[in-house]
């Protein structure tokens, strides 16, 4: 059997292999060297840009570990600590000479010179960084930041009780599977009120992330936050226009699916009204699916399953295994939620979930092995500007594996009528999760065009957006406080902002990718991959064309492809 080599991170030539950030002051010599070095050609002007990214990379990854380890326990205080001294000590500083070290390279005449792919995309962002930065906002984010973290710790820390065993909200979630009605109603009630025990504090945290935000906004001189992290976030190849123009799309093209989905289950389950609690359960009253049974056979099928796929995907998770890069499995005092986190230096990710067992959980591992798979693809492009994707990018890495790896689902269910199962619960998913994305992501534009709202119209704006993208079957009568707090579990609207039409963009591509590759496996997989190994060195367009997939959500592109899935689910069904 072939051996398993484990990556080793690049030298450290200019920070030197001994260095550790214990303080701002160990850092600040090798950013005033940046600052104040002279650059007399475009070779030297290139060494800067690696002796730059060697730094930015270090700090990176040493930021990561601090808010890995923080999320995997939310109670311990001295995570919060570590986590904290970076936030409030460290990046406040680097703000300043980011800003600097920006308008030094752009000042440079050299810099045209740099005709290596990738430098082009670098410099636009650099661009406009500067053109955004205030010194003012340093303090914000550091206040930002630090109310983010309240987040964690507000909703970490959420449990109920049900038939006297205390669990995490995750681990209520699969009782909505049961096919005990009186059990999912009750889970479901005991979460909701669980949630609302703090809405009145996530509201008060979210106004004051709210205004800090606008501040931010106004001293950018810009009108609000919305068109702040438009340029922020480097939105150079779409609009809020066309963000809008999705909104709708999906309104006209995929809303009428969900109703006739719904409208479905109701049949089926037989049930007058259908209500929040009836939509997960399994509607031909077969119990919940477990993919696994704990988070070692969750890896060790997702590992077996990658192979199928491609053997150096396979080895990829293997390699994270070896190095201890997995946390999975749901505890009391873990933070909600998963994630890929990438370690710039040594180029293998973290994986963080909440795993219970559900087909949600396998839907998450494989999900965020595409994120795993895109950090191995473009570890040895030479700049972290040019690893750092952008996110309309990253998510069609990680949605597209969840198609791509449902071929592949005979790993996790050895009865064929469970995959089966499995994979038209999958495309129902994308069926709803296409309105949810639009619904938060309209809802966010809304938050920030109107900064001085109150809470009694929040909530109002909120019901009123979505019930534009929500089915017309389920009855809410009488969950009515319910359903004025469920944007509230949406962690991006505290944590990321304006970080999730991404999802819907890509899993367009997604859709677009798996379609390829059920038409011929190994040319749609080898153009997936070689998407992904450019890094964000192109524009967006131009990485979904080497995907051989387009960038376009136009109401017209939407329904080729919900008809894809609508066919692909009919399929399934008459098998």
């Amino acid at each position: 059997m072939e051996e398993l080599v484990l990556p080793t991170r690049k030298a450290r030539k200019f920070i030197g292999e001994e260095f550790n950030l214990d303080s701002w002051e160990t850092v600040k010599p090798l950013i005033e060297n940046l600052v104040a070095r002279e650059i007399n050609n475009a070779e030297d002007l290139k060494q800067w840009f690696t002796d730059r990214s060697e730094l930015e990379s270090y700090l990176s990854e040493n930021m990561a570990w601090r808010y890995i380890k923080m999320t995997c326990d939310t109670a311990s205080q001295e995570r919060q600590k570590d986590y904290q001294f970076f936030v409030s000590e460290i990046q406040p500083h680097l703000s300043v000479y980011d800003d600097q070290l920006n308008k030094k390279a752009l000042e440079s005449p050299y810099l045209s010179e740099l005709t290596d792919q990738g430098f082009e995309i670098t410099i636009r962002g650099m661009k406009k960084s500067v053109e955004i930065f205030r010194e003012e906002n340093i303090p914000l984010f550091t206040q930002i930041q630090t109310k983010q973290t309240e987040y964690q710790g507000v909703t970490g820390a959420m449990t109920v009780t049900i038939n006297g065993e205390e669990m995490t909200l995750q681990k209520a979630g699969l009782i909505l599977q049961s096919v005990n009605r009186a059990d999912r109603q009750n889970a479901w009630m005991k979460i909701g009120e669980r949630r609302m025990e703090d809405a009145d504090k996530l509201d008060v945290l979210f106004n004051e992330l709210r205004d800090l935000r606008h501040e931010v906004a106004v001293n950018a001189d810009f009108k609000n936050f919305r068109d702040y992290m438009f340029a922020a976030m480097g939105r150079f190849d779409y609009t809020p226009e066309d963000c809008f123009n999705f909104h709708e799309s999906v309104a006209e093209a995929v809303v009428p699916l969900l109703n006739e989905a719904n409208e479905e289950r109701q049949q089926k389950l037989g049930l007058n009204p259908l209500k929040p609690w009836d939509k997960a359960v399994d509607v031909k009253g077969r119990p919940a699916l477990k993919p696994f049974k704990d988070g070692e056979e969750l890896l060790d099928k997702a590992v077996r399953c990658f192979d199928k796929i491609d053997k150096q995907l396979g080895d990829y998770l293997r390699i994270m295994r070896r190095m201890g890069h997995f946390d999975v499995e749901s505890r009391k005092g873990k933070a909600p939620g998963g994630y890929n986190y990438p370690l710039e230096e040594i180029g293998v990710p973290f994986i963080f979930m909440n795993a219970t067992g559900s087909v949600r959980d396998l839907v998450t591992m494989v999900h965020e092995g595409g994120h795993a798979i895109h950090s191995f693809e473009t570890r040895d492009l030479p700049l972290n500007s040019f690893r750092s994707t952008t996110a309309e990018v990253a998510e069609v890495a990680s949605m597209a594996m969840e198609l791509i790896s449902m071929e592949h689902w005979d790993e996790f269910f050895e009865n064929p009528e469970d995959l089966k199962r499995a994979r038209i619960e999958h495309l129902q998913d994308i069926i709803s999760t296409l309105p949810w994305i639009a619904t938060i992501d309209k809802f966010q534009h809304w938050l920030y065009e109107n900064p001085s709202h109150s809470i009694e119209e929040r909530k109002a704006e909120w019901l009123k957006i979505l019930d534009q993208f929500s089915d017309s079957i389920t009855d809410w009568s009488g969950l009515e406080k319910f359903k004025e707090a469920i944007w509230q579990r949406q962690l991006h609207i505290f944590e990321v902002p304006f970080y999730y039409i991404e999802y819907g963009m890509a899993q367009l591509g997604a859709i677009s990718v798996w379609r390829n590759y059920k038409n011929d496996p190994e040319k749609g997989l080898n153009a997936y991959l070689r998407g992904l190994r450019m890094g964000y060195t192109t524009t967006i367009g131009e990485i979904y064309k080497a995907m051989d997939i387009k960038f376009d959500f136009s109401k017209e592109y939407i329904s080729e492809l919900m008809s894809f899935v609508k066919d692909e689910l009919e399929a399934l069904k008459q098998s």
